[in-house]
């Protein structure tokens, strides 16, 4: 339990909760981990979890109308990987979720979500302020697409998410922006040189 401990006051901060109301969200949550390479989420299939990433590096991607696969999202240490439609509507999901690296993650289903969510308001509180963030985040995103130029989103992606060349294709990084593998090495062809 210490480790549950510790990764889960990092989400859910002692200063906020009672000490009962965190032995319960603890208990709660199921530590799992993936190997590279499994998926957490399938295209089709609802979304019955989600999950706290401790440790590794996830990609979400959809498939395009020629077959390519896109990336819409990565997540990382303290993201929380979810597809908010599939898990909240139970509808099935458009998108995959997939292991990139080895991971560590803490899982909590839907009907434990419920619970804790009706019996708990500091965690419904929580999650609403965590949907909306992520509300902002997409909308973000999306302006962003169509009025940043790609360098400037890039630059952003490595301020945001530093480890992810390690971690990540440059193909994948390069679907995620929006451009080609070319442009991409073209821009950091550039940044390199600006350094």
């Amino acid at each position: 339990m210490p480790d549950t401990a510790h990764f889960l006051d990092r989400i859910f901060s002692p200063d906020h909760f009672s000490k009962e109301e965190l032995a319960l969200i603890r208990s709660q949550y199921t530590q799992v981990h993936f190997k590279k390479q499994d998926y957490l989420l399938r295209e089709g299939r609802t979304a019955q979890h989600y999950w706290f990433v401790e440790r590794g590096f996830i990609r979400s991607f959809a498939i395009d109308t020629r077959g390519n696969d896109i990336s819409t999202n990565f997540y990382t240490t303290g993201n929380i990987a979810i597809d908010w439609p599939s898990f909240f509507l139970r509808s099935p999901t458009r998108e995959n979720m997939q292991a990139l690296t080895d991971c560590t993650c803490w899982q909590l289903g839907f009907e434990r979500f419920q619970s804790l969510f009706h019996s708990i308001e500091r965690f419904r509180e929580q999650g609403r302020t965590t949907l909306v963030g992520s509300y902002f985040e997409l909308k973000n995103r999306s302006i962003s697409m169509i009025a940043d130029p790609a360098k400037d989103r890039y630059k952003r992606l490595l301020e945001e998410k530093p480890h992810i060349l390690q971690n990540v294709s440059l193909k994948q990084i390069a679907t995620y922006l929006g451009i080609t593998d070319t442009s991409l090495s073209r821009i950091r062809k550039e940044l390199a040189q600006e350094q």
